[in-house]
């Protein structure tokens, strides 16, 4: 019987649009997009041109740090475009695809048969090795470290999240053979965290060589991050190396069948949504292929991932690489008469319970982006710490990024979190402190001192 841990601080935000379980045929992306932006620390070389035919699998750039680690093209076809923003940084390598499909060819053996050179050997030339990233920083793993765990959250408890179990259907094999070649990377235990709700059927639980763990609770139980916290602390010196469920699927393909293939199931939600669903797409697809799924009238804003650590990407956008979700809400872009001192406010979510929407707790809520005021003084409310599961102090630690100070860094968990663990302190935070983007700074500053 796996053990279970209760999470008893946290904040689950009750959104509409959760995706129904069908999965729907989706249509073909007009084009694919690998986007350096997704891989935190990364200073990208070029290796293809505009105008270059490439396969699936076929490297697109390297990192200028680790040139061993390759990012690979998703599917085959033409490089169409290398987008650039300000001071040339390289934001996107779009490829549009070939009519057929084809994919580089890997010579494959049977797992139990590779080293852990053999195994790391065949993950860095294939791209694959991307799908591994590592704790402290949560930065592409480096392949010469040795992790002492992999961490593998098998459920998101984030808002729409899409259920884990339901997108590997069918990937019992793949799976298996995925975890088959991360046990040759790490002589520690493979943990894989679980919903205490989750089936006794799911295929997370039949699987073998695999540490499991049930958590109970609120978001952010379903964070990798708050699991290894729980479990087995990062402390200065620590690695471990966390992978997504369904890159354990890819990557058990890679060994299967010797081939690069990104296919995921991913979630179509949010309140814009005319009928969310699943579809299986390729990861980098440009989601206008999925436009006449959403309603238009509210100025829809496209989101990369979930509500709280989501990005951006607008109605032609690229599914970002490590996002399982694509959340389509209304824009915000209005003032509303009165704002926060209108007593009523029954539809306006808030956790202070300060309107009347708080006496419904159950109810689902149609949000928008509008931030509702604009940055004020950090002041201490311990909003953080009612909805952060860890033992840190996030204030503090937000105040020493500031400050510059790595030693109080140090002393506070920095090597601990990554933006989404803190996401939360960021939504129901009265000051409108961009805490995301100033933990990114504060982790960006530490990798350059122990560099």
């Amino acid at each position: 019987m796996s053990k279970i841990i209760k999470i008893r601080k946290g904040l689950d935000i009750s959104l509409k649009g959760n995706a129904e379980k069908v999965l729907m045929k989706s249509p073909v992306s007009g084009s694919y997009a690998v986007k350096p932006t997704d891989f935190k620390n990364l200073v990208p070389k070029l290796m293809v041109k505009e105008g270059d035919r490439v396969l699936a699998g076929t490297p697109l750039f390297t990192d200028k740090n680790c040139p061993e680690i390759v990012f690979a093209s998703p599917v085959s076809g033409a490089v169409s475009a290398i987008v650039r923003g300000d001071k040339r940084k390289l934001l996107e390598v779009v490829v549009v695809p070939s009519k057929e499909q084809e994919c580089l060819s890997f010579d494959v053996q049977p797992i139990e048969k590779l080293s852990a050179d053999q195994v790391k050997s065949l993950m860095l030339q294939s791209g694959a090795w991307t799908f591994l990233k590592q704790r402290p920083y949560g930065i592409v793993a480096n392949p010469n470290d040795q992790p002492k765990a992999i961490f593998i959250s098998g459920f998101d408890s984030a808002p729409l999240a899409p259920d884990m179990d339901y997108t590997l259907t069918g990937e019992k094999e793949a799976f298996q053979a995925g975890i088959d070649a991360l046990r040759k990377l790490t002589p520690g235990v493979i943990h894989i965290g679980l919903d205490n709700q989750v089936s006794a059927t799911s295929i997370l639980q039949k699987i073998k060589g695999v540490e499991i763990t049930t958590f109970a609770g609120k978001h952010p139980a379903g964070n990798v991050g708050i699991q290894i916290h729980h479990i087995s602390p990062v402390k200065k010196g620590d690695i471990i190396w966390t992978i997504d469920p369904q890159h354990v699927v890819s990557l058990g393909r890679l060994f299967l069948k010797g081939v690069y293939d990104v296919a995921k199931v991913i979630a179509l939600t949010g309140s814009e949504v005319k009928s969310p669903r699943y579809f299986r797409m390729i990861a980098g697809g440009n989601i206008n292929a999925l436009s006449n799924q959403i309603e238009t009238k509210n100025n829809p804003r496209y989101i990369s991932g979930n509500v709280l650590t989501g990005t951006n990407i607008g109605a032609k956008g690229h599914l970002g690489f490590y996002d399982n979700v694509i959340t389509v809400i209304p824009e915000g872009d209005y003032y509303e008469f009165l704002g926060w001192a209108n007593p009523l406010r029954l539809k306006k979510y808030s956790t202070s319970r300060s309107y009347l929407s708080g006496l419904f707790p159950k109810k689902k809520y149609t949000m928008d982006a509008n931030l509702n005021g604009s940055q004020r003084p950090f002041i201490m409310t311990g909003q953080y710490e009612k909805v952060l599961p860890m033992d840190i102090l996030p204030v503090y630690l937000l105040k020493a990024i500031i400050a510059d100070d790595i030693e109080k860094m140090e002393q506070l968990g920095i090597y601990e979190v990554i933006e989404e663990d803190l996401a939360l302190c960021e939504f129901v935070c009265t000051s409108k402190i961009e805490v995301q983007a100033l933990l990114r700074k504060g982790i960006d500053s530490m990798i350059k001192e122990m560099a």
